[in-house]
């Protein structure tokens, strides 16, 4: 009798070690289910997915002189793979995709400074915002298109229907390649005073390979282009004042004085920030620095991003004050206008 209990006593621990034995093999080390588990990665390698846009963009294409009407978020993904590098920090594509998508938003709903062609919103040139369609961007990339179309579309798609607004209203999201190390005060380059335009700090930029350039140009040309006369043969002139973003202001050749805007547009300069030095015939210009300098520095954002930044904390960063908003309020005036 005794063993019989000892028999029966042995089946019930059997029974009950059973489902913990079947289990433990698809456990892995933190004691999930393996299934659990795959789940998890699974939903971690999820990338966002582009939804059909139902708002439409005429923008007149430069090179067959036609309006051509684009579904909203596919300009974003035109512009950003145009205006900036695909193979850029991801953080830094989201940053682009909402400066693009804010800017054409602007464009919808605001009076504009600069008139595109009849029965268009933009162009698809710097004028407005560079834009190039799949097409065009598949000739140009050619055997890297698919990775990064892929790249590029996955931040449209994670910012979709977001723009960046200041006082409630889409913001002038102006943007540029490479900073001096500082972005410049709107009113500093353009006429206007914008409070989320202002100059901040940016040492990430004098990482790009566009930080300094240098460019020779004869005494002759140098006169010419700037409608100047040379002091003497050694002399050029003097810098007499920069911006809050360490760009030229002023400075003087011979008596004349010239705005710093001006000496870098005439002489095709990458940057407003410069000194020049002469040798004999030859005049050296060094720049820092890569566009107009204000707003978002795109490398700047790359760096930024780099260094574990996320797009909200560029955004915010190079315009001051912004918020990151939903579109839709924006989209649905501009659709009833039409």
């Amino acid at each position: 009798m005794k063993q019989l209990f000892i028999v029966l006593g042995g089946i019930c621990m059997l029974i009950l070690l059973v489902p913990t034995l079947l289990v433990l093999p698809f456990q892995g080390e933190s004691g999930m289910p393996k299934t659990n588990q795959n789940t998890v990665q699974k939903e971690e390698k999820k990338t966002a997915t582009l939804k059909e846009s139902p708002v439409s963009i005429p923008v007149y294409r430069t090179a067959d002189r036609q309006v051509e009407d684009i579904p909203l978020e596919e300009y974003v993904i035109g512009v950003v793979a145009s205006e900036m590098p695909a193979d850029f920090d991801m953080e830094a594509l989201k940053a682009q995709s909402l400066a693009a998508r804010t800017y054409i938003v602007r464009q919808m709903v605001s009076d504009q400074a600069v008139q595109p062609p009849k029965g268009s919103l933009v162009d698809d040139t710097q004028m407005f915002q560079v834009y190039k369609s799949k097409s065009e961007l598949q000739q140009i990339w050619k055997k890297d298109y698919d990775w990064k179309i892929k790249k590029v579309t996955e931040a449209v798609a994670s910012t979709q229907g977001k723009i960046l607004t200041y006082d409630q209203k889409p913001i002038d999201a102006s943007f540029f390649s490479t900073s001096n190390g500082y972005t410049e005060n709107a009113e500093a380059y353009w006429t206007s005073d914008i409070p989320y335009l202002k100059s901040v700090k940016s040492s990430w930029d004098r990482k790009s390979p566009k930080f300094l350039n240098h460019k020779t140009f004869t005494a002759s040309e140098f006169e010419q282009k700037l409608s100047v006369t040379l002091p003497n043969s050694n002399g050029i002139g003097e810098i007499t004042e920069r911006t809050p973003g360490k760009r030229v202001a002023t400075a003087v050749i011979n008596g004349k004085k010239l705005e710093g805007r001006d000496i870098r547009e005439k002489l095709g300069l990458n940057s407003a920030d410069f000194d020049w030095k002469r040798k004999g015939d030859q005049i050296v210009v060094t720049t820092r620095g890569y566009g107009h300098g204000v707003g978002m520095s795109q490398y700047g954002a790359h760096y930024m991003a780099k260094e574990g930044k996320k797009a909200e904390d560029i955004v915010k960063y190079y315009y001051k004050g912004t918020a990151i908003s939903n579109a839709d309020q924006f989209l649905n005036k501009y659709m009833a206008k039409k």
